[in-house]
């Protein structure tokens, strides 16, 4: 059995891997399992898979967990806060680590699983995004596997097997068009925050809905897609594809296209993180493409989604900023989903604190600016957002 640890163990990405394991007991055991808050799953999950070392990050939360954990018949490791959560990252003799946790909280997580030696299922996007001129480095020193588990850079992985070096020549990433795909743009002066968590074809979190509704998920994908395979900007293209049955494609020197396809469910991209290079026979439906029906694809309207080119500029910059948009956008989304702002002042804020960071842009920046830049954005947007409050007040 393959052992492994889940950092985010009861979110999406974290309750999605559990299911695979619970099909393939014989081929995967679970070391450790980390969560947020969610004491009452995250005890559930323990009692049913019996981790060697369990975190909750937040520490207000030891308490209840402890009280939970109680009856059990072993004695699991208990940890709490970040420190804990970074020990179950690098804990024992897990060879792969599962990043769910949202957000750039789990950059340092992963770079504690990266130090002990761990291969990344890396479902955490902005790990890479904030953290890239540090992270590839890392891998490279230390040997290990960086295996993309979301759907679109797991499509372009599993295309790329076989093909020869500088055999890439484009990548298109796609998208379903969000939860906002049939509005008109001057609408979304109306949106709530109900509305944007509606995504058509994908059951996800709710930091990750919301970017998929702004297409800013698309755009921190293309500077994922960067990091991981190495091509640059001009080479990395977006385009809506309503139906979410094709996940990604590549197009080669020759210009022959390859494309992986199924159905929209996390688990597939999960399970090959977790297998490669094998491939694990599944029950699960298979595609059928007459069932499918018609696959169709168009440009994504810039105008509509002005994150989208704010998400490759910041790429383009390089250094720093993407890892301050990144920090905008969380905030931003989060003062959203708090009711706090409206959805056309997400992209306003986070090109408000871009703007105000290009001066101070650093190209190689190490893990303390990283932090430092996070913590920068995320004070400039709260800062920004009570400007605009004040001047639609004084209007």
């Amino acid at each position: 059995m393959k052992p492994i640890s889940i950092l985010g163990s009861t979110g999406s990405i974290g309750t999605q891997t559990l299911d695979i394991v619970t099909q393939y007991p014989e081929q995967f055991r679970v070391v450790g399992l980390a969560a947020r808050r969610n004491v009452e799953l995250l005890a559930a999950q323990v009692r049913q898979f019996r981790p060697e070392i369990v975190a909750i990050c937040d520490e207000d939360q030891l308490a209840d967990l402890n009280v939970r954990l109680a009856s059990l018949d072993y004695c699991p490791l208990v940890v709490a806060g970040e420190a804990g959560v970074a020990e179950v990252a690098r804990y024992g003799d897990a060879e792969s680590v599962v990043t769910g946790i949202v957000g750039c909280a789990g950059l340092l997580p992963t770079l504690a699983a990266i130090e002990a030696g761990k291969d990344i299922a890396l479902a955490n996007k902005e790990t890479l995004i904030a953290g890239g001129p540090v992270v590839l480095p890392l891998i490279e020193k230390h040997g290990v596997q960086l295996l993309p588990a979301d759907s679109e850079h797991s499509a372009i992985f599993q295309c790329l097997q076989g093909v020869p070096a500088g055999g890439l020549r484009r990548i298109l990433l796609t998208a379903s068009g969000g939860a906002f795909r049939d509005w008109p743009a001057e609408k979304l002066s109306t949106v709530r925050v109900q509305d944007a968590l509606k995504h058509p074809n994908w059951s996800m979190g709710r930091k990750i809905t919301v970017d998929s509704a702004t297409l800013m998920n698309k755009g921190l994908e293309v500077i994922e897609a960067y990091y991981l395979f190495g091509l640059d900007y001009n080479h990395i293209d977006i385009v809506i594809h309503p139906q979410s049955i094709i996940h990604s494609l590549i197009e080669l020197q020759d210009t022959s296209v390859l494309a992986q396809l199924g159905w929209p469910d996390m688990r597939l991209p999960l399970l090959y993180a977790l297998s490669w290079p094998d491939r694990l026979y599944t029950d699960w439906e298979p595609l059928d493409l007459v069932k499918a029906g018609s696959l169709t694809f168009c440009e994504p309207d810039r105008q509509k989604y002005p994150c989208m080119d704010l998400a490759y500029a910041a790429g383009r910059a390089g250094g720093l900023m993407p890892a301050v948009l990144n920090a905008a956008n969380e905030q931003a989304v989060a003062l959203f989903l708090e009711e706090k702002i409206g959805f056309l002042e997400i992209p306003r804020l986070i090109e408000t604190v871009c703007d105000r960071f290009s001066a101070q842009n650093t190209a190689t920046p190490s893990l303390d600016d990283i932090l430092a830049g996070d913590l920068w954005a995320r004070q400039e947007v709260k800062s920004a957002s009570l400007e605009l409050e004040k001047q639609v007040i004084s209007v």
